[in-house]
């Protein structure tokens, strides 16, 4: 199998082929490992050096063989080490036994074939750490991929994966989606496992999942790995029918709320990123769907205070953890700047702090529950501009504490943490693109356990406004 081939399918075309015996799937990962090859020195999306195997999977698994790639964050294989993006980690920790999502992925036939760059402890809406080295975008290699999945996503973008593991604590699924031109849905908390090792990080902002190109094959992935497993906190309604069979159906007709005001953060939305909405609201209605001008009253200055709380406590208790645990002390010769800052920010907590933030993040959520009794989805755009330049996420920057830092992100990344202190679903899709070329993002948030609405909506979106033959400046074959 070419190369050129190989990228031209997505992770569902690659299954087919290898189920119906056109091609082996030694042949198709061998193929991929030739992709991998041709961008990594380019993109520098890998840590660590490609596996000279895939990892052991399910061959009869729905995905089985089709080429993946795990995020060095959270999700770990046992005996692959794991970094965190960290020179904390030195040159990574061998873990002793696969995370529940890995054995899920493993199940669904998924080949993984290398370990995917992250910004330190995952705290970046870009992939830059002093570890490893910036990711480029594959659109423009002046550009980030975004983050904190910009090591997947360049791989993704570039085709020389059709999917990998990614995971979103603020945002780190949907903003490397649209910076990199993919589709990227963060689940409903709860919808995939973050056990053994957490029960809700980052005080129940993260979620684990993956990027895709297309709309079927992240549908598909759910359908293979979402469901809780013993002593997980969460257990959600099973949906009505395979997420694959409910976005092929299509679109209820819905009530659209469309709002271009960032929900938290200080930023300015670039007008391209506004444009973009605009026009995808129009198609909406074109489509039937009742599209009005609405957004959640939010006080976005408790939002972002008792996100900083979450963030900052969780980087001071991974650090203080893993510091203890590897007998390193942490310093600006094993930790960036800002990841310095935030955990000291953090020590100085008081647990009525976490209490504060939980009642923030409980007032945000009862505020989106009561408004997506009115509005089925809201449309806005995924970030404040279609992506950023490198360097201008600097974790490594001394002169910014951590109230700093965290303004700094989210001025960019103004529409994603919402979604993540509620726990409720929402997808980025990449429906336009600048005069640049460089793909925009947008973003559908919708309430709890409402995954199959939002893919039935991107699957009609992505037949109205295609994405396929779209084609970034670095691709495999």
């Amino acid at each position: 199998m070419r190369i050129d081939e190989y990228a031209a399918h997505d992770a569902t075309a690659l299954a087919g082929l290898i189920r119906d015996g056109e091609v082996s799937a030694a042949q198709v990962q061998q193929a991929a490992a030739a992709a991998i090859d041709e961008v990594a020195g380019e993109l520098n999306p890998l840590v660590g050096k490609r596996f000279a195997e895939p990892l052991a999977h399910d061959a009869a698994g729905p995905f089985g063989g089709v080429p993946f790639a795990i995020k060095d964050l959270v999700l770990h294989a046992e005996g692959v080490a794991q970094r965190a993006g960290s020179r904390l980690l030195g040159p990574g920790v061998p873990m002793p036994a696969d995370s529940y999502l890995m054995r899920r992925f493993r199940a669904a036939g998924l080949a993984a074939m290398a370990v995917t760059a992250t910004p330190e402890l995952g705290f970046n809406a870009s992939t830059e750490p002093v570890a490893t080295g910036a990711v480029r975008n594959p659109w423009d290699t002046t550009r980030s991929p975004g983050g904190s999945s910009g090591g997947s996503a360049a791989l993704v973008a570039a085709r020389a994966l059709p999917v990998a593991h990614a995971n979103d604590g603020g945002g780190s699924i949907r903003i490397p989606a649209a910076a990199c031109g993919l589709v990227g849905l963060k689940p409903t908390r709860g919808r995939t496992t973050v056990g053994p090792d957490y029960a809700d990080p980052l005080l129940g902002l993260g979620i684990e999942f993956a990027l895709t190109r297309t709309v079927r094959d992240c549908a598909g992935l759910l359908d293979a790995v979402h469901g809780s497993e013993p002593g997980d906190r969460y257990l959600l309604p099973a949906p009505q029918g395979s997420f694959a069979e409910l976005a092929r159906a299509g679109s209820r007709p819905l009530r659209v709320a469309v709002s271009t005001t960032p929900l938290s953060g200080t930023g300015t939305v670039d007008p391209e990123c506004v444009a973009a909405v605009r026009r995808v609201a129009d198609a909406l209605a074109g489509l039937g769907h009742t599209v009005v001008e609405a957004a959640p009253a939010l006080d976005a200055e408790a939002f972002d205070e008792a996100n900083l709380i979450a963030w900052c406590s969780f980087l001071a208790d991974g650090v203080d953890g893993l510091a203890a645990a590897l007998g390193v002390t942490p310093g600006p010769d094993t930790l960036e700047a800002t990841t310095l800052a935030c955990a000291e920010h953090g020590r100085a907590l008081r647990a009525t702090d976490i209490y504060a933030a939980d009642r923030a993040f409980n007032a945000a959520t009862r505020t989106m529950a009561a408004f997506h009794q009115e509005h089925d989805v809201l449309l806005t755009p995924t970030m404040c501009a279609p992506n950023t330049e490198l360097g201008h996420l600097d974790a490594n920057d001394p002169d910014l504490d951590a109230r700093g830092w965290y303004h700094r992100i989210f001025a960019f990344a103004g529409f994603t943490a919402l979604s993540n202190v509620t726990g409720m679903p929402a997808i980025s899709l990449p429906l336009a693109t600048s005069e640049r070329g460089w793909p925009i993002g947008v973003q559908f948030a919708a309430g709890l356990a409402q995954e199959a609405t939002l893919l039935a909506l991107a699957a009609d979106l992505e037949r109205a406004l295609p994405w396929a033959d779209r084609r970034p400046a670095v691709l495999a074959g």
